[in-house]
């Protein structure tokens, strides 16, 4: 308890974190805020499009007409959504690479490790770019998952998963051969507890500082690479709102209404520096060395 509240108080974490709620409260209020206008983040008005703030759209609308403040907070669900579960699920999976790697060690550390090192050495840009314009229909895929809105959301979450385990499970392994030596690991063993036994109930609960900090750091630059990927259109699909496409949406009218362009630009700022000083300061606060110093 004592170590939660040392780190509450760290002062990166308490703006960062209070920058961060603001935003996920904000974007989960746009039903409360559709009912509180009377309008709709969908709703295609092209009598509307480009119209100033006003008391009906407070923040204007978009090139089709539609409320820019609605769109902003339904693309602020989205892309957080994604930024999150593509952190909790890498983090899920570098886990679980690293721990077996580092407890087992020999051939299969010498295995895993290797697949790390090959995708690490891959660009991952382009390699995301490749791998989200593959058609899904090819891949057997029934018709209605394929035609779903969401199916762009999950496809970039899984894309995104698969290639961005590979920080948490060097840090893991490296953590697990670190502990694999300690004395109380030594003892489980000689008491008999088996292999799972030790990686779950003895190794893993002292590796969550690595992984919360690896998964926070991690939040930002997913957000980022889905806002790349929309912004070439191959993230998020419309109608589906995201910051990044939202951008895609505002590149031909930026001369008209820079606002379009600046809005969502900002909101991915702040996030990103959010995410990254999040992550920085639980380093901080979690580093023994640091709360020693």
């Amino acid at each position: 308890m004592r170590l939660i509240l040392r780190a509450l108080g760290h002062a990166r974490i308490a703006w960062s974190g209070a920058v961060l709620l603001l935003l996920a409260l904000a974007a989960a209020a746009a039903p409360g805020v559709a009912a509180l206008i009377g309008a709709d983040g969908d709703r295609v008005d092209l009598y509307q499009r480009l119209a100033p703030p006003s008391l009906a759209h407070p923040l204007g609308t978009d090139e089709l007409g539609r409320d820019l403040l609605l769109r902003l907070l339904d693309g602020g669900r989205v892309s957080l959504l994604v930024g999150i579960a593509a952190a909790l699920a890498a983090a899920g999976i570098g886990t679980m690479v690293g721990l077996g790697a580092g407890y087992r060690g020999g051939r299969l550390d010498a295995a895993l490790m290797r697949l790390t090192d090959g995708i690490i050495a891959l660009p991952l840009l382009p390699l995301l770019v490749v791998l989200a314009a593959i058609d899904l229909k090819k891949l057997g895929l029934p018709g209605w998952a394929v035609q779903s809105e969401a199916a762009s959301l999950y496809r970039i979450i899984a894309l995104v998963a698969l290639v961005g385990w590979t920080t948490v499970a060097r840090l893991v392994r490296g953590a697990t051969l670190s502990l694999r030596a300690q004395d109380f690991v030594r003892a489980a063993v000689a008491l008999g507890a088996s292999p799972l036994r030790v990686m779950l109930v003895h190794i893993l609960p002292n590796l969550a500082s690595p992984v919360i900090v690896a998964t926070t750091l991690s939040v930002g630059h997913i957000i980022l690479l889905e806002s790349v990927l929309s912004y070439l259109g191959l993230g998020i699909e419309p109608p589906l709102p995201s910051w990044g496409n939202m951008l895609t949406g505002a590149q031909e009218t930026i001369g008209l209404a820079p606002q379009l362009a600046l809005y969502p630009g900002l909101l991915i700022f702040l996030t990103v520096i959010a995410c990254n000083f999040l992550g920085d300061g639980l380093q901080d606060a979690l580093d023994p060395r640091a709360r020693r110093r």
